[in-house]
């Protein structure tokens, strides 16, 4: 059996006790890596959690973390303290508090390393000694960490071709080409979906875009079992390099949430200076930004986005050009069969110059707020499809909304309240109408000497004359503006 003091006695992982003597004996079922505020939904009894401390940003933030690994049960916490000037002294407090050995990771020393060396560990305490193709495939995974070097590996030993694909339907990797929208058939909760001799296996791991395993075997065995397990551990690598590259994409992206100077900030963020960038924004369920960064970087992972998050918002910047709202949206269709979102709203601006990403930012955040405005589940809208008019209206804050619509149509609205009337309704359709009352009548299936005595019956009570072009587009626009 494996256990934590097993973990610290493995003389190339270099682990430092920091709290927890007295947990040492507790077993070990698997590592997982994840930076996450909130893990809950995805750690597990046994596990032990990789962590950058991506996640803490101030002292008070350990708390929920930890708490969060005691109640699932985890075996403990291996962090690196790299990127926060060592372990944060909370975070040692916490781990006491909630009795959660806290083992600290060498600065040195690269996640890779850790995983794959705990996954032999692991291998090796099952009872029995690793067949040799699971020799060979485990060597794989220790000597080359790329994804297609791993599934090359995989398909020797299954004797079968095999893919990683996502829930998007991408093909992350695979060794030769699969069939076509063999994801369609995945059937979520079930450990093996087999189709037409075809297996599809679920990756795990705490990530909320599933990534499943193919297999061109109808009854695959515990090799491809343990192939799954490698996947995992190097999306969990390559996931860490995404976030990583979000901390360091931070300063440009607060600055353009910011309105401040980008220079500096986008010079550093590596993006090409000489290509036009899209700006694209994305906000989740339960305001959850981490998930709506996850979601966008895979459903662009083709574009190699920067992904990073300010506030409540997920942003990506995608460089070169492409209709990358039009690939979204047709992954997202895909996806959502697996994951179920309950809600996710996706905005784009630009492209633009450097010069321009602010103007390529705003137009993003007018956009997702459109989206949101349309009540649907899902919803995308890229900035050039909006028209100027509805820019204005998305952009306004809700008081200034809230105070346009009741100036300009509180009369109408009151007197559509108090006679179970709709002039609001023909008053819009009018003016869409380009103020035609023979088109309007039309569109509202009434005869055109209604529709006229309904748009004077309205003017009046606006105090306004309708057939002015100047006052049209006024109530046009507090028409738009609703909260």
């Amino acid at each position: 059996m494996t256990t934590v003091k097993t973990l610290l006695e493995i003389p190339e992982l270099r682990l430092r006790l920091r709290t927890g003597a007295g947990q040492l004996g507790r077993a070990v079922s698997r590592i997982y890596v994840t930076e996450l505020p909130d893990p809950s939904r995805y750690v597990s009894a046994g596990e032990v959690v990789l962590s950058g401390l991506l996640w803490w940003r101030e002292p008070g933030d350990a708390g929920p973390f930890v708490a969060a690994l005691a109640r699932a049960g985890v075996a403990a916490l291996a962090a690196s303290g790299a990127d926060t000037g060592g372990i944060p002294p909370d975070v040692v407090q916490a781990c006491a508090q909630h009795r959660i050995p806290l083992l600290e990771v060498p600065a040195d020393l690269s996640f890779a390393v850790i995983t794959e060396r705990v996954v032999l560990e692991l291998a090796a305490a099952r009872g029995r000694e690793p067949s040799g193709a699971r020799k060979r495939l485990l060597a794989a995974a220790t000597e080359d960490i790329s994804l297609p070097a791993l599934l090359r590996q995989g398909a020797i030993e299954l004797g079968a071709p095999c893919w990683v694909l996502s829930g998007t339907g991408r093909v992350v990797a695979g060794t030769a080409v699969p069939p076509e929208d063999l994801v369609a058939h995945f059937v979520p909760g079930r450990e093996v979906t087999v189709h037409d001799g075809y297996a599809l296996i679920p990756v795990g791991g705490s990530f909320a875009v599933p990534w499943l395993l193919a297999v061109a075997q109808p009854e695959p065995g515990e090799l491809a079992a343990e192939l799954a397990e490698l996947v995992r551990l190097a999306r969990a690598r390559a996931d860490q390099v995404r976030r990583m590259s979000g901390r360091a994409a931070e300063p440009l992206l607060q600055a353009l949430a910011d309105g401040g100077p980008v220079g500096d900030a986008f010079a550093a963020s590596g993006l090409p200076a000489d290509t036009e960038i899209r700006v694209l924004l994305a906000r989740a369920p339960d305001e959850n930004p981490a998930l709506a960064a996850e979601v966008l970087a895979e459903l662009l992972a083709e574009a190699r986005p920067l992904v990073g998050v300010v506030g409540e918002d997920a942003y990506a910047l995608v460089a070169g050009p492409g209709n990358w709202m039009r690939a979204a949206a047709e992954a997202l269709t895909r996806l959502d069969r697996l994951m179920s979102l309950s809600r996710f709203h996706l905005g784009s601006g630009g492209p633009a110059s450097v010069d321009g990403l602010h103007g390529a930012t705003q137009e993003a955040r007018h956009a997702v707020e459109l989206a949101a405005r349309r009540g649907g589940r899902i919803e995308l809208v890229a900035g050039e499809d909006i028209a100027v008019h509805q820019l204005l209206a998305a952009g306004a804050p809700d008081e200034l909304r809230r105070s346009v619509r009741e100036r300009v149509l509180g009369p109408l609205l009151a007197y559509d309240a108090a006679q179970g009337t709709d002039l609001v309704h023909t008053v819009r359709v009018y003016l869409e109408c380009s103020s035609s009352p023979t088109a309007a009548a039309r569109a509202l299936h009434v005869h055109v000497n209604t529709l006229r005595y309904r748009i004077a019956r309205a003017s009046k009570l606006l105090g306004v004359d309708l057939n002015d072009f100047v006052t049209q587009v006024d109530v046009y626009l507090a028409l738009l503006v609703t909260v």
